[in-house]
């Protein structure tokens, strides 16, 4: 077994907390003991590049347990959780190729090691591993059946490699499914990015600005949770709909060029590029406080930033401090990369339950159905989506009500009125 990990003697660590984490998963804990006895992807030979935390632990002990070989990488350079990767190796045979502050080398380095297994699924987490595979390993295409998309970043990259028609394989966008934006998206990316910014600052958020750019599920998550601490909070949006959506939850909406005049703090969660630019950092206050909790560290012009700065300097574990040429400071968190699982340890997993789950079932459905399946991006089966809420549930102790025969017909026809 191959393996690229920080230190095997972290492993100890990696096992409390992988336990930790399980205890609030039960849905994945089902599918888990379902695989056990089923083996349903046996023969299966999975790589993913998924951020390796306690909780990606878990659903690759589940995959594993259903028969899979699985190799794993990280999603982010400095997302991993060394004593996760550590205790998959060490306890469970499973092939890790992950270090927390890889360099960008490394990082692609990792990426090539799990696509040496030459494997029939995929499991991406932004589409660098779709990417690599369609540029720079198209021989092993050949063995793939499908592949799964974990956020909405990799959702738009393989969506527009779809409408070109350059996409080689069916991928399911696990991302879209209603139990992962609704929960994972909008609750745990909230907390996880007020969570990281504490950690890596330290600071107040009650009675500041603070400038949410994006108002996708992600974005309204973080709106409402420092709302909740007391900040007062700006959108910025370049949809319309989206823009009177946050007017109508009661934010203030305003363009970048405005709100770089009046935020404390700053938090990309767009999915796009340049998002905060040097235009917008000449005109933020002293002190500003700048993020990002989307996908990749594109959102903010850290180029730009540069370039108008004359010094940079580390003030705290992931705090850089740029001083610009007129004097005035601004500070970056955690390289611009994601702060939720850069700084702190990204999602809740009573989250990452339902996505976890939605992330094995849409790998059995890929065995059984992928040859079937044209090369497009698929949303997850509604049946598989309600299942996985009524799973949660159940696991919850929460019931609900069911359609009587005479409310199913009445929602089916026509002929009755008032």
């Amino acid at each position: 077994m191959k393996y690229d990990v920080k230190d095997l003697k972290l492993a100890a660590d990696g096992k409390l907390r992988v336990e930790w984490a399980a205890e609030e998963m039960p849905v994945l804990a089902q599918i888990q003991e379902s695989f056990r006895r089923e083996k349903p992807l046996k023969g299966i030979k999975i790589a993913a590049c998924l951020h390796v935390t306690t909780e990606t632990a878990n659903l690759a002990i589940t995959l594993k347990e259903g028969g899979a070989n699985v190799s794993l990488c990280a999603s982010n350079p400095l997302s991993t959780q060394d004593y996760a990767a550590a205790y998959l190796v060490k306890a469970h045979s499973i092939s890790v190729f992950a270090i927390k502050g890889e360099d960008t080398k490394t990082y692609y380095n990792h990426i090539d090691s799990v696509l040496n297994v030459a494997p029939h699924i995929t499991m991406d987490d932004g589409a660098d591993l779709v990417s690599t595979l369609h540029k720079d390993r198209t021989e092993l295409i050949k063995n793939i059946i499908g592949g799964t998309e974990e956020t909405t970043t990799g959702v738009i990259r393989l969506r527009s490699m779809a409408e070109r028609g350059v996409l080689r394989y069916p991928i399911i966008a696990v991302n879209d499914a209603e139990t992962k934006h609704f929960f994972d998206n909008r609750y745990g990316t909230g907390q996880s990015t007020v969570d990281g910014i504490l950690r890596a600052t330290n600071r107040l958020i009650a009675g500041t600005n603070f400038v949410v750019c994006g108002y996708g599920w992600c974005g309204k998550g973080l709106a409402k949770r420092v709302r909740g601490m007391g900040a007062n909070v700006i959108v910025t949006e370049v949809d319309p709909l989206k823009a009177l959506e946050a007017v109508m939850d009661g934010f203030r909406v305003m363009s970048m060029d405005e709100a770089g005049k009046v935020g404390d703090f700053f938090c990309t969660v767009t999915g796009n590029i340049g998002v905060i630019r040097r235009e917008h950092f000449t005109k933020m206050k002293n002190g500003a406080i700048i993020c990002n909790a989307g996908h990749f560290n594109v959102e903010i012009d850290l180029d730009g930033l540069s370039s108008i700065s004359k010094r940079k300097r580390k003030v705290r574990d992931y705090v850089e401090e740029y001083t610009l040429k007129d004097g005035k400071k601004i500070n970056v968190l955690a390289e611009g990369r994601l702060v939720n699982l850069s700084s702190a340890e990204g999602h809740p997993s009573s989250v990452m339950d339902m996505s976890f789950a939605n992330q094995a079932l849409c790998v059995e459905y890929l065995v059984k159905n992928a040859r079937k399946m044209e090369k497009k991006v698929y949303d997850v089966p509604e049946k598989m989506d309600k299942m996985v809420a009524k799973m949660k549930l159940g696991a919850l102790g929460i019931r609900i009500d069911e359609l009587t025969q005479k409310q199913k017909e009445y929602l089916i026809s026509w002929e009755m009125g008032t």
